[in-house]
C-alpha cells in the first residue's frame, strides 16, 4: 500500500457508496496529497481449506498496492447470507448461493472449492437406510443456501422434512434424535464413522457418476459494483497466498490451527489435501463446465429460477 514515510501522515476513512475508501494524507510543502486506498472487505470460513488458501492474504505477507484488505471468518451459512445481503465486496459463499447472485457477484477463477472425492456425505445411525425412505425421514442440513442442501434437493426430490443448523452442530442433533440424517461438510466428513454414524450415500459420488463433472461447492464471488479490473489483480493475489502456504505450510499452520474447529493434524492434513487442488488455483474450462452443469440440474428441477 502506498503510505508516505514521514511523521504527519495520517489514515482518514471517507465511506462511499458500495465500499470504503481510506486515504493516506500527507502534509508535503504545507500541502495536503491525498492517495487513494480502496479498502476491501474480504469474507471467507474458518475451515483448513480456506486458511491455507489465504493465509497469504490475511498475514499481510501478499498485499495489493493500494489496497486495504480486512479479512472476515464466518461458516458457510453465514457467508451465504451476507453474500444476500452484499455485505462483502469478496467473499467465500456456496455454489448454490452464488447461483442465485450472478447479477450481483463476479465469480474469480482462484480460491474456488471444487473437485472430486470431496462432496457432502449423508449419514444415519442406522445402517439399513434406503433412497426410498428419505422422504419419511427428517433430515438436518448446515443451511438452506449451501450446496450441500442443493445437492440432497437434486438426489431426494420429494424429501420435505428437512431442518437446518450450522455445520458442527449436525451430530449433536442427530445424537439428540430431532433427525434421522444429516448431511456433513468441512471436517465432519472424516469424523462421522468415529462418532458412531453410518454412510447412507456419499452425495459427491452420487454427483460424479451422474454429472460426470468435478463437484462445484464453494465459490469465490467479487462484487459487481467494483471496477472489472479488480477481478484479475484479486486473482493474481489468491494465486500468491496459495503459492506461500505450499511452499511454507509451517508459517501458515498456526493460523489454521487457531480457526479450526477439529484440531488434529491428520483431519487438518486430510481437509487441505482434499478440498485443495488444481481447480482452487483456476478454475479451468472443466471447473466452469461443472458449475454450468450444476445450474443446468437446479433449474430443470425448478430448484432455482
Amino acid at each position: 500500500m502506498a503510505y508516505y514515510s514521514t511523521e504527519t501522515a495520517t489514515l482518514v476513512p471517507i465511506p462511499t457508496s458500495g465500499f470504503s475508501r481510506w486515504f493516506p494524507i500527507c502534509l508535503l510543502d504545507e500541502k495536503y496529497i491525498i492517495i487513494n486506498i480502496m479498502q476491501l472487505n474480504f469474507a471467507y470460513s474458518p475451515c483448513p481449506n480456506d486458511t491455507y488458501t489465504y493465509f497469504g492474504i490475511m498475514s499481510g505477507k501478499i498485499v495489493l498496492e493500494d489496497h486495504k484488505i480486512e479479512i472476515h471468518h464466518h461458516d458457510i451459512e453465514t457467508l451465504n447470507k451476507h453474500a444476500i445481503a452484499g455485505t462483502y465486496e469478496i467473499t467465500k459463499m456456496s455454489f448454490f448461493t452464488w447461483l442465485k447472485l450472478k447479477d450481483k457477484y463476479g465469480l474469480l477463477r482462484a480460491g474456488n472449492s471444487l473437485g472430486f472425492g470431496c462432496g457432502p456425505i449423508l449419514i444415519s445411525k442406522k445402517k439399513e437406510i434406503k433412497a426410498s425412505d428419505l422422504p419419511f425421514l427428517r433430515i438436518v442440513l448446515p443451511g438452506e443456501l449451501t450446496t450441500a442442501n442443493l445437492l440432497f434437493s437434486l438426489y431426494s426430490p420429494r424429501s420435505k422434512h428437512k431442518s437446518y443448523v450450522q455445520y458442527d452442530q449436525i451430530f449433536n442433533e442427530m445424537n439428540s434424535r430431532r433427525a434421522d440424517c444429516g448431511v456433513v461438510i468441512h471436517e465432519s466428513r472424516f469424523l462421522y464413522e468415529k462418532e458412531g454414524f453410518y454412510k447412507v450415500c456419499d452425495l459427491g459420488v452420487w454427483w460424479e457418476e451422474t454429472a460426470k463433472v468435478p463437484i462445484p461447492l464453494g465459490a469465490v464471488g467479487i462484487r459487481s459494483d467494483l471496477l472489472k479490473e479488480l477481478d484479475g489483480k484479486i486473482e493474481g493475489l489468491i494465486k500468491q497466498s496459495l503459492d506461500l502456504s505450499k511452499s511454507s505450510p509451517q508459517i501458515a499452520m498456526p493460523y489454521i490451527k487457531k480457526m479450526a474447529i477439529e484440531m488434529e493434524d491428520q483431519v487438518i492434513d486430510r481437509h487441505i489435501k482434499t478440498f485443495v487442488n488444481s481447480f482452487t488455483y483456476d478454475l479451468g474450462d472443466k471447473g466452469m463446465e461443472a458449475i454450468n452443469k450444476l445450474e443446468e440440474m437446479a433449474r430443470s428441477a425448478g430448484i432455482i429460477q
